[in-house]
């Protein structure tokens, strides 16, 4: 057992990723399922999914993502994708990036500011090739691994 205190609860915290379709909206959700409203929870991205087809509407969320997570009641359905440019507010206490990409911007995001910045590397679930169940088996890996890295962090 360490003798360190544990971190100090930050009031905003923002999760960042590649696109903000995947791993950083699964953060999102499972800490503000923890959290409730104690804490100011938001996700971006570095960059947009390509645009869809003209005839289908935009996705801001990847389905396996809303899938896996719905089966924890965590409900991803008013999830609205957007990039570090296009956050309303950049005033967060701690920033998690879950690419290394991301980390990068995190560090400018926060340079001159009085932010933690935590580096959590996290698999990219799709990437992951075969059937449906071995998709969502990868995407539950993920979503498992935040849950447990964000009750550590925050607090069960």
């Amino acid at each position: 057992m360490s003798d360190e205190p544990p971190p100090l609860e930050p009031a905003a915290v923002l999760f960042a990723c590649n696109l903000n379709f995947v791993r950083s909206p699964m953060a999102t959700a499972l800490l503000r399922h923890l959290a409730g409203n104690r804490i100011f929870v938001d996700s971006c991205g570095l960059r947009r999914m390509p645009p869809p087809d003209e005839d289908e509407p935009e996705e801001h969320v990847d389905p396996f993502a809303a899938a896996v997570m719905a089966e924890i009641d965590c409900d991803l359905s008013t999830h609205r994708a957007k990039t570090f440019d296009e956050l309303e507010d950049s005033s967060f206490d701690l920033v998690i990036s879950l690419t290394p990409e991301a980390q990068h911007r995190a560090v400018e995001l926060t340079r001159g500011r009085a932010a933690e910045i935590e580096y959590w590397p996290t698999l990219d679930p799709t990437l992951t090739e075969g059937s449906r169940e071995a998709r969502l088996a990868a995407y539950r890996e993920v979503r498992d691994t935040l849950a447990a890295r964000i009750a550590a962090r925050f607090g069960a």
